[in-house]
């Protein structure tokens, strides 16, 4: 009869659930306001950025989103400085939901508002860069095997985080028309969320895998345990 199969310290289970967690729903976040926003108004209608959608019937899935982002940030628990980034990351990406974007004529309050706005929102993404590039891509000491092999894949991942900030600020220099017409902006604040996801997700699967006791360990511990 085969023994029952050891499973992973619970501890690398919660890292892996708050890394799902945080990288789903950095990937659905823009496809539910886009598509939301175009089945609620019945015709697809792109908006200036992802934080314009605050300023629309998707007001709630906007700020659930990023509140939902937040508090996995803050919740996650690994090692340090992982810890220190992720809360403050948490923080900024509630600042970004619960202080929106100013549009159309703001007032000097609602201006200020969206400044705050715009800091967090980001320093949030260039946190997020830093996760892919260094956090993801160090030796980590906790877990053995290490789960590094997949480097290339969290490199490109923060180097789309950094194209993408800097093609947005980039694109202000455009013509009001053509950027009316491109949504440059949109697209990449879309780009760089759908690449944190998607690195937290392979993270997490990565350090999941590497958690599991190896099946030659078990079985050597068995053929030479006690009474062989």
């Amino acid at each position: 009869m085969s023994p029952e199969p050891r499973k992973p310290p619970q501890d690398a289970v919660t890292v892996r659930r708050l890394r799902v967690g945080i990288g789903s729903v950095g990937i659905a976040l823009p496809i539910a306001l886009i598509v939301g926003y175009a089945l609620v108004a019945d015709r697809f209608v792109l908006l200036g950025s992802l934080s314009g959608y605050y300023h629309s019937p998707l007001r709630d899935v906007f700020v659930g989103g990023m509140c939902a982002i937040g508090v996995f940030l803050i919740s996650y628990r690994h090692r340090q400085p992982d810890d220190l980034i992720s809360t403050i990351a948490g923080v900024l990406a509630i600042g970004v939901a619960l202080f929106p974007t100013a549009t159309g004529d703001p007032t000097d309050t609602e201006r200020l508002v969206g400044v705050v706005h715009q800091v967090c929102a980001a320093v949030l993404f260039l946190l997020l860069a830093v996760f892919c590039l260094v956090l993801f891509t160090r030796s980590d000491p906790t877990v053995r095997p290490d789960p590094v092999p997949g480097n290339r894949f969290y490199r490109t991942c923060g180097y789309l985080i950094v194209a993408a900030i800097a093609l947005a600020v980039a694109s202000n220099a455009l013509p009001d028309d053509l950027r009316d017409t491109l949504r440059p902006v949109l697209w990449c604040e879309a780009v760089a969320v759908f690449a944190f996801g998607a690195a937290w997700l392979a993270r997490s699967d990565a350090i999941f895998r590497a958690a599991q006791p190896p099946r030659e360990e078990s079985s050597a511990g068995r053929d030479h345990g006690p009474g062989r």
